[in-house]
């Protein structure tokens, strides 16, 4: 079978499915969120003192760079699951977090002395940061896998990332509210390896559930 009649047999087959693929994936996307919060508020909850955290730049920005992550990958992601569809402009877009986060960085040196950068690079909390972010995201990325089957992605290790880069936002953005260590270092290190960890496990699952 030659590769265009391939892509328009899978196009047909989504097309049939019981529900369109967009509302779909917005379904799938507020389950997420429910049992996100559900394990955040079940385990560690906001930090005491948020409501005055939350007058602050830096605590404020965790959730820029988090939230930015999850809807670029959220594009994305419904983009990869149809076939043919064109992905460079949503590929592109995901770019976004990372620019974010190392300005803030650069920034931050600049701001703070030098013999403070370490302090602010390994926190307070990386070990909770490094186990939480996993644990809220591990259901979520059950759930975006399980959308992945539901449509026919071409590229399935490719689409798990962004599963698992999707469920990573979505979890560190319920996580930031819990953290006490706001510095762009610290996020871009440990908030980094955390989401990363999600990715590695979603393109497992593309390879060995996705794939068709």
């Amino acid at each position: 079978m030659r590769t265009e009649d391939l892509i328009k047999a899978l196009d047909a087959d989504i097309s049939s499915k019981a529900m369109p693929l967009r509302p779909a994936w917005w379904l799938a996307a507020g389950a997420a969120v429910i049992i996100a919060a559900a394990v955040f508020w079940m385990t560690i909850g906001p930090r005491t003192d948020f409501m005055v955290a939350a007058h602050t730049v830096r605590f404020l920005s965790k959730f820029v760079f988090t939230i930015v992550l999850a809807i670029s990958a959220f594009a994305l992601i419904r983009t990869l699951s149809t076939p043919g569809a064109a992905t460079g402009r949503a590929m592109a877009w995901m770019a976004a977090a990372p620019l974010l986060v190392a300005l803030a960085v650069v920034l931050e040196l600049f701001m703070v002395p030098e013999r403070l950068w370490g302090t602010r690079m390994v926190g307070s909390n990386m070990m909770i940061c490094m186990g939480f972010i996993p644990l809220i995201g591990i259901g979520p990325l059950a759930v975006f896998l399980w959308m992945l089957r539901y449509g026919a992605p071409t590229r399935p290790v490719l689409a798990g990332t962004v599963a698992g880069l999707l469920a990573g936002g979505l979890a560190a953005t319920f996580y930031a509210a819990h953290c006490f260590d706001d510095s762009p270092l610290f996020v871009a290190t440990w908030y980094t390896i955390a989401i990363a960890v999600l990715a590695l496990l979603g393109a497992l699952g593309g390879r060995f559930f996705v794939r068709w």
